[in-house]
């Protein structure tokens, strides 16, 4: 779904690198991967959205992880690029607004206005049977229902809430 929603974008490629890992997959095992081959930090934007960056003190390898890529801090609704540097004043003296000429990684503060949507109301919204138009690009909607992703009411699925039938059931073509 990646791949669909980036075909458009000249320059813009989806990486499958972390399915190909075995075990959690963790940003900064993926960053070193993409320095084995040949990327170096100033090459690599980590685009994440600033809620979860409020967060960045709990990842794995933290505050290394910085020092591997530049980071993209895109403002959504209920975090605010503006409370960053005073929440997390340790990395405040990093934090940038582009249009900015880096030759260290850098924390890129973005404002802009972004969707309230989340891939949990995405799923519910599906499950329940409603429309996610506008959520999600087009194509990537398209290939969702084409494929009866996250939709309780195809044959074989079920709603995230919803418990398992027992698999002998199943196998004998009980409901």
């Amino acid at each position: 779904m990646v791949a669909l929603a980036v075909s458009g974008r000249p320059g813009w490629r989806a990486s499958d690198m972390e399915l190909q890992h075995e075990g959690p997959s963790y940003t900064s095992v993926t960053l070193s991967r993409l320095h084995e081959l040949g990327y170096s930090p100033e090459e690599l934007f980590f685009v994440i959205g600033s809620d979860a960056f409020a967060e960045i003190a709990s990842w794995k390898d933290y505050p290394d992880i910085l020092n591997r890529s530049h980071f993209a801090v895109v403002s959504r609704p209920g975090g605010s690029i503006e409370q960053l540097p005073v929440r997390l004043p340790a990395l405040a003296r990093h934090m940038v607004r582009p249009p900015h000429d880096a030759s260290s990684p850098m924390i890129f503060l973005i404002d802009g206005d972004t969707a309230d949507v989340s891939s949990t109301a995405i799923r519910e919204r599906l499950a329940a049977g409603r429309s996610i138009a506008g959520l999600v690009d087009a194509r990537v909607q398209q290939h969702i229902e084409r494929h009866g992703l996250y939709a309780s009411t195809q044959p074989g699925r079920r709603a995230p809430n919803e418990e398992p039938k027992p698999a002998a059931g199943r196998l004998h073509g009980q409901s």
